[in-house]
Order: structure tokens, then sequence, then C-alpha cells
């Protein structure tokens, strides 16, 4: 766990690598099968409208369009799984994100390093009710993304990150 340490009468707060503590919105397992129909359905259903207009390549079009099927059927019980891994937290020193099962990516932002904090969404995430909070650091590594969270709970939050990234001593750079 972090800890404080105190440098020439300075106190500094030390960020350590933990697991975070919060699930993400259970509505966001919906919202990834959503996405993973959508992608399938973009290989899916153009393969089989031209497999059953084009009579020629009947099977050179159906056999595709039934594996990418079946393999997006397959890949439906992928965000239950993803649910349980996915994780995330904001404390008053970071913000801790583990996602990944296989490559596990764990990820902390300490305010200090935090430039900006926006709330997206867009028209699927919308529909479920959800929202992401992208908090963009001083790293090569890139955005740290809250995604699937809560619409009112991403709002907060990034309000609350504003506020203790504004608090935080540092230049973000």
């Amino acid at each position: 766990m972090g800890g404080f340490t105190t440098i020439l009468g300075m106190t500094s707060v030390r960020t350590t690598l933990r697991p975070p503590r919060h699930q993400f919105d259970a509505r966001v397992k919906p919202w990834w099968r959503a996405q993973l129909a959508l992608s399938y359905g973009v290989i899916v259903v153009p393969l089989a409208v031209l497999g059953l207009l084009i009579a020629p390549a009947r099977w050179w079009l159906l056999g595709p369009a039934i594996l990418f099927a079946v393999i997006g059927l397959a890949s439906m019980a992928l965000p239950a799984w993803w649910h349980r891994v996915h994780r995330w937290e904001v404390t008053d020193t970071a913000v801790y994100t583990l996602t990944g099962y296989f490559w596990r990516t764990w990820r902390v932002a300490p305010m200090s390093r935090i430039q900006t904090v926006d709330t997206t969404q867009g028209p699927l995430q919308r529909s479920f009710g959800l929202s992401t909070v992208v908090v963009t650091t001083a790293s090569s590594a890139g955005a740290v993304k809250l995604e699937g969270l809560e619409q009112a709970q991403a709002e907060e939050l990034a309000a609350r990150l504003t506020e203790l990234t504004d608090a935080t001593p540092g230049d973000a750079t």
C-alpha cells in the first residue's frame, strides 16, 4: 500500500502498484456484447448476403460467414469474464486500472502526472447509460480509460479528479 515519505521536512505521498478495488458497472457486459455483435455483424452480414445472391460463389462466401458467426456467438461469453477481471480505483494520490486476463495491464497514474480529464459517451454507450472517463497523463503509454462507468458516476469522478489534480503539486510533465 502507499505510504508517506519525509524528505528535508517536506512530506510526499508514495504511490504503489496494487489491485484496484472497483468493478465496472454491470451494464458494461451487454454493452461489450453489443460491440462484439456489431463487429462480427459487419463481416457476417455482407458475406451471407453475397453468398445468397451469387450462386457460383455461394459456399466460398457462406462458409466464412458461418465460421465468423460461430466465432461471434462464442465470443458473447467473454464480457462476463472481462467484467470479473477489469478493475479501477481513484484515490487521493492516483488512478489505478487493471485490465486483461492473460496479458494483464496494470496502470497507475499519479495525480501529479494527470494533464486532462474528459468524459466521453458514444451513441451505443449512451443507450446503456454508460460513460468513459479518459485521464490523459504525461506518459508515453497514453491515456488511462475507465470505460463502462454509470453516467452520473463518471461525471462525479471527472469532477473529483479535476479537483484532486488541481490541488496536487507538480506540473504534469
